[in-house]
């Protein structure tokens, strides 16, 4: 018996040699950052940092962890992201749960938020902010948090994700100053619901799917096989959701309200030409993302 446990010690591997194994196994698959992919599937597994190796990296790993962290980089090998394989992504500093269900937040994304922020020094005391398509909440959930005199509503199509929003909102202590409602864009999302007729609001923020829909079968493994492509397609030119946006934003603002917008980084001729051809809008803007790309458009409607 005693020699059966030396054996079985013998050959539990280390918190280290499992690592490596991972790494080894995303780099066989082609991942691209597979030693970056590797670590964090670790840590979140652990729930450590990453300074945890070093001073633990010799240390056994218990069998249920080896277990789960194979199946783990068995999933990423496949294409599926990391995200979706641990629940969890941080957006401006706040932890926020993602399921297949909604769009993994992105950093040009948080730059949206930080103009928003700006852009909100303009506004009246207790202001009240739309985010449309809100998918995971990131928007609503982080502007919440940075404006705690702000009343936010959120909305989506989606049931689904509406309820992760909700327990975002519950996650980040911000769920009694957003208000989730279901609607298809402006409008009524079923019988017996009114959308948002006859709000108005100070500030509607929108990052709406903004993909051309035959450019979605170009995108990587991990977007376009895992990610819901309901929240990816924009029709067939990508700018389907701007122009209802240019269409009937203008009539959920007061006067002077702002409409913030996340783009591709190749519409923002296209969806500034939308806003004007309205005429319901000034001050007409497009802000760059950290890359130099074109990523936000902000317009202001007219009083």
């Amino acid at each position: 018996m005693r020699g059966m446990r030396m054996r079985t010690k013998a050959i539990m591997k280390t918190n280290r040699e499992l690592l490596k194994e991972g790494i080894a196994a995303l780099e066989a698959a082609g991942v691209t950052e597979a030693r970056a992919d590797a670590e964090r599937l670790f840590m979140d597994l652990l729930g450590e940092s990453r300074a945890f190796l070093f001073l633990h990296g010799n240390d056994p790993a218990a069998p249920e962890e080896e277990t789960r962290y194979r199946e783990w980089i068995r999933r990423r090998a496949q294409g599926e992201p990391v995200q979706y394989i641990t629940g969890l992504q941080e957006f401006m500093g706040l932890p926020f749960h993602v399921k297949p269900a909604v769009l993994i937040p992105r950093p040009e994304t948080e730059q949206l938020v930080e103009y928003a922020l700006e852009l909100a020094a303009s506004l009246p005391a207790h202001p009240a902010i739309l985010d449309m398509c809100c998918g995971s909440g990131a928007i609503a959930v982080a502007t919440a948090a940075a404006l705690p005199d702000a009343a936010l509503t959120a909305c989506d199509f989606s049931g689904e994700a509406l309820q992760t929003a909700q327990e975002n909102a519950v996650l980040n202590h911000v769920e009694d100053r957003i208000v989730f409602m279901r609607t298809d864009m402006f409008g009524s999302a079923g019988p017996g619901t009114e959308g948002l007729s006859g709000r108005r609001f100070d500030m509607i923020l929108c990052n709406p799917p903004y993909i051309p829909t035959a450019v979605i079968e170009t995108l990587d493994i991990p977007v376009r096989d895992h990610e819901p492509r309901s929240a990816l397609d924009g029709g067939a030119d990508g700018l389907h959701f701007y122009r209802i946006l240019a269409e009937q934003a203008w009539q959920y603002l007061r006067p002077g309200g702002i409409l913030l917008m996340e783009i591709g980084y190749d519409q923002a001729e296209e969806v500034a030409g939308l806003l004007s051809a309205a005429g319901r809008y000034d001050h007409i803007s497009c802000r760059q993302d950290l890359a130099g790309r074109d990523r936000m458009i902000a317009c202001r409607r007219t009083d």
